[in-house]
């Protein structure tokens, strides 16, 4: 197992020679659209640090994009990894299955949200299990027509792409999209204050907004389904006022309309919740998770209701990786430490840590227009002073000051300028501090 030192340590400037040498190579050889945020190359990774080619040690405030949320190498994934690919790595789940499948199916079904019959099917990204939602959801009902709101992120892929709300850099130039994809305006508080506080704070006028679009542009016999994100992802972190996500819900059971919630990002303890859509006691019609399902191995997943999930023929459903034994080893395993290292309540722990930290800050710089976000999945929103402005230029700047610090964070939201924090939940209390100390320093600096 790896005893790789939890301290930020630079043993060379930011990059390094040798991760120079490496950048060059890449140029050469990978295509130009694969762009890298950090400009190192990873050779190992533990709990809360990241170690690169030229030995610098980096505090992971971004956990691979919400992947290795137990902590990069767990030992509990490590030795299931190592266990399952001596048995086998692969024989097609669809040709010769395996229990590994079926267990992460079990624990999948008992972990979502709602008490009744569920199913489950495994796949590879979050973009494969948010199209099969998708399809699962027109076979059930037998409509086409599909809703995503504004500053969604849902995946790539073609169809994702169409429900994904940002042009750039996601969908720029990669038409035409997947057709009757339709978008209505999500509850964001921080924003929706311009329009008045009641808007701002009264999830349920917010979700009257959207519902009067979609009964006027799309109309509900036309709906198959309506996909959402509890806590959204890249579109900014954005929380949605209370009771926005119930009214939507509600409206959907009212008209036979599938409720999707998309939990790739917010899901598997991250928001201080096994599932982000439990804080306000949702239970969803289907549940869409990936990333940190599996610390680090490519696997995705959708459960719901079991007579909507079996809608599809048989042999409808399916693919030649999807459920990797490897990828199903080590996401048994991560459950296991999720549940026995009470990572729930971490997530939980840290959200009090940073957002008392980050308010502080907030409370002292015109410059931080809203601290938000759930568990370990909190961000900062940075805005020209005193107004709600974007600024993603200060946004720019800060990252790339912070990476050459020796802190690894990432940017997001539909305007460039939001701070997204997704340190993973074993992260040091000291360590954690230290990384927005550093971030801190830096913002003070740039005026």
């Amino acid at each position: 197992m790896s005893t790789l030192e939890q301290s930020r340590h630079l043993a060379t400037e930011i990059p390094g020679p040798l991760s120079t040498e490496l950048i060059a190579r890449k140029s050469a050889a990978v295509a130009r659209g694969v762009a890298n945020t950090m400009p190192v190359y990873a050779a190992r990774a533990f709990g809360g640090i990241v170690e690169d080619v030229d030995g610098n040690r980096l505090i992971d405030l971004g956990s691979g994009i919400a992947v290795t949320t137990i902590g990069n190498s767990s030992p509990r994934v490590v030795e299931a990894v190592r266990d399952q690919v001596g048995k086998f790595t692969h024989t097609c789940f669809m040709v010769t299955p395996y229990e590994g499948y079926v267990a992460v199916a079990e624990a999948l079904n008992r972990l979502t949200p709602g008490t009744g019959e569920k199913r489950s099917a495994l796949f590879n990204s979050g973009s494969e299990a948010v199209e099969n939602a998708i399809k699962i959801a027109r076979t059930y009902t037998g409509r086409q027509a599909v809703v995503s709101f504004d500053h969604a992120y849902h995946g790539r892929t073609n169809l994702t792409m169409a429900l994904t709300a940002k042009s750039m850099p996601y969908k720029h130039g990669f038409g035409p999209f997947a057709p009757e994809i339709y978008r209505a305006p999500m509850s964001y508080p921080f924003r929706d204050a311009e329009f008045g506080k009641e808007m701002a704070t009264d999830g349920e006028l917010a979700a009257k907004r959207a519902i009067n679009v979609i009964d006027k542009q799309v109309g509900a016999e036309n709906l198959a389904a309506v996909i959402i994100e509890p806590i959204q992802g890249e579109g900014g972190f954005i929380v949605p006022a209370d009771g926005f996500l119930q009214a939507v819900l509600d409206w959907c059971r009212a008209n036979d309309v599938v409720f999707i919630v998309d939990e790739v990002q917010s899901g598997f303890a991250r928001s201080g919740a096994m599932f982000a859509c439990e804080h306000e006691g949702i239970v969803p019609d289907l549940i869409v998770s990936a990333k940190g399902i599996a610390d680090g191995m490519p696997l995705s997943a959708v459960t719901g209701r079991a007579e909507i999930m079996d809608a599809p023929h048989v042999s409808g459903l399916g693919g030649t990786y999807g459920g990797n034994p490897v990828a199903c080893a080590a996401a048994l395993a991560t459950i296991e430490t999720i549940e026995a290292e009470g990572l729930v309540q971490r997530a939980a722990e840290i959200e009090t840590l940073m957002k008392d930290k980050l308010g502080r800050m907030q409370a002292e710089d015109e410059r931080i227009g809203d601290v938000r976000g759930r568990g370990a999945m909190i961000a900062v929103e940075l805005v020209e002073p005193g107004t709600t402005e974007p600024d993603a230029e200060l946004t720019k700047k800060l990252c790339a000051s912070a990476h050459r610090a020796g802190v690894i964070v990432l940017s997001c939201g539909t305007f460039g300028n939001v701070l997204r924090f997704l340190p993973p939940l074993t992260i040091s209390d000291e360590l954690l501090l230290e990384g927005i100390d550093v971030i801190a320093g830096i913002l003070a600096d740039i005026r």
